[in-house]
């Protein structure tokens, strides 16, 4: 038996979009995997989450967090330099959801050492097969660091 299987991996979604944590929570209630998906929706909760400040003193530390670059307030590159410069979150591994296909963005990304870098998929179908790829990968394949 796995680690992952043992109990429920921890999901950070940091979207702003409702669209798209619709389909996320969507995708991941079907998974394979026991999950528990937090949501919030700009840079800033993400860190205060990630730090466990405020109103997330007492939030689980994600296994793993799905990471909008486009966000209001602190944008998903800003909340990606600090968790991996973090030394209590530089482990978590990050995984880059986002629309932008920009090369800048992706060499970016993968310089401020995110895990993987998925452009969403604009089509419904489409984008439920990424967060079944995501969870397949991440969540059945990868060993995650333990906490």
């Amino acid at each position: 038996m796995s680690w992952s299987q043992m109990k429920p991996v921890e999901i950070l979604l940091v979207e702003d979009s409702p669209a798209d944590v619709r389909l996320a929570k969507e995708a991941l209630k079907e998974a394979k995997v026991l999950n528990n998906l937090n949501v919030v929706d700009d840079g800033i909760k993400a860190m205060q989450f990630l730090r466990r400040q405020e109103r997330y003193a007492k939030a689980p530390r994600p296994d793993m967090i799905l990471l909008d670059l486009n966000l209001p307030r602190k944008d998903g590159r800003e909340v990606l330099d600090e968790v991996k410069k973090d030394q209590d979150l530089k482990r978590i591994p990050v995984v880059i959801l986002t629309t932008s296909q920009a090369d800048e963005d992706v060499v970016r990304a993968y310089n401020l050492h995110c895990n993987c870098y998925i452009t969403k998929p604009v089509d419904f179908q489409q984008f439920m097969h990424v967060i079944k790829s995501i969870e397949n990968f991440w969540l059945t394949v990868v060993r995650l660091p333990a906490k």
